[in-house]
């Protein structure tokens, strides 16, 4: 049996873990002895690209696109962030320039049995609708912003989470020895789950989140009442997709992707600059944008990487397809495939915001 394994969307710490571990149960030879069927594993570069791409009838086509994957290729690369088999943001089922055909017509020439597919909404959501089409396909969740409906994990929050509160430790030398105000801008174009942990963790003043908007004139009476008191310095932690008050979201440029979406960014700017206007306090801003992608996995992504990938291939032998791996109240678990797109894991404002102080909330129980 060929399974194909690939990686879609935005890049992160834990990919690399997902596909050595989908090889290695996949080609476990004590595991092989128990089974009914060998496995045989390909990897597919540039995630759905590749799969578009590729010339089954072409050799260099196929060298290009594809990769043989075994347990000694695939042996260290738990170790490394991003994704060894490269990614993309390629929608075959673009209204604009429908390619499934072709998707399709290639996976049956190339005798894929099955694809495991890791990745966030958009990367899934192709899996699904090849799932209806007759293609046997299993999800794993990535996604830095961890807002993938039906699972309380994905692959890479962990790691940009710590390297949120790393770069926020860095900047209260600088933030303290200046006595200024730094807004911090984090990924997170509808949930706020990296702002409201990165900020939590590293002790921000104030989180600004997408699920709440704000008020700016809040903002800057809340750094006045902290003013001339001992601290020095405050730290704002804001999400790119958070919107003020009667205001859209801010973007980067009109630039649109094959899933029809936008690139966010800049609204911390604009937020250090009103509070410089209307407090007089000096106010710098910093945009964390890919460094909250890269480095290595962190010791629970990588341990994620490792159930989710045994998993995925537990699901291929127990013929669950059109499915995505789960991590659901501490447990690995499978969930439709249809009840993952389309629909957001958000913050609960009610349960884990405090809206007038704009920042987590003080009380748990």
């Amino acid at each position: 049996m060929r399974i194909a394994v690939l990686t879609g969307g935005g890049d992160c710490p834990g990919l690399n873990g997902a596909i050595k571990w989908v090889t290695k149960t996949a080609l476990d030879p004590q595991l092989e002895e128990k089974r009914s069927v060998k496995f045989e594993v390909i990897g597919i570069m540039n995630g759905w690209q590749g799969l578009v791409e590729v010339d089954p009838d072409d050799p260099e086509s196929r060298a290009r696109h594809l990769k043989h994957l075994d347990e000694e290729v695939v042996r260290t690369w738990d170790r490394f962030g991003g994704t060894n088999l490269g990614t993309s943001r390629t929608n075959p089922f673009n209204p604009k320039n429908d390619r499934s055909e072709k998707l399709i017509e290639n996976i049956k020439k190339l005798g894929i049995d099955a694809i495991v597919a890791i990745g966030g909404e958009d990367t899934l959501g192709v899996a699904h609708k090849l799932y209806r089409q007759g293609i046997k396909t299993v999800g794993i969740p990535k996604t830095i912003d961890n807002d993938l409906s039906a699972t309380d994990y994905s692959l890479g929050f962990d790691t940009a989470v710590s390297i949120i509160t790393e770069e926020i430790d860095r900047l209260r030398t600088t933030a303290g020895s200046h006595g200024r105000i730094f807004v911090v801008e984090t990924m997170g174009r509808h949930a706020g789950w990296l702002a409201l942990h990165g900020g939590e963790s590293s002790g921000a003043y104030m989180i600004l989140i997408p699920e709440h908007p704000f008020d700016i004139n809040r903002v800057c009476e809340l750094l006045q009442e902290r003013e001339g008191r001992e601290i020095r310095y405050s730290i704002i932690v804001i999400s790119e997709g958070v919107k003020m008050v009667d205001m859209k979201e801010f973007y980067k440029d009109e630039k649109v992707d094959d899933f029809g979406h936008r690139s966010l960014g800049g609204i911390a700017m604009y937020v250090a600059d009103e509070i410089e206007k209307k407090t007089g306090l000096e106010s710098r801003y910093v945009i964390l944008s890919h460094l909250q992608r890269g480095g290595t996995p962190s010791a629970h992504d990588r341990l994620m990487a490792r159930r989710f990938g045994i998993s995925a291939v537990d699901m291929i032998i127990n013929e669950d397809f059109g499915r995505m791996v789960s991590l659901t109240h501490g447990n690995i678990t499978s969930v439709p495939l249809k009840e993952v797109i389309d629909k957001l894991k958000l913050v609960d404002v009610d349960k884990y915001y405090d809206v007038e102080r704009y920042n987590g909330r003080r009380t748990i129980l």
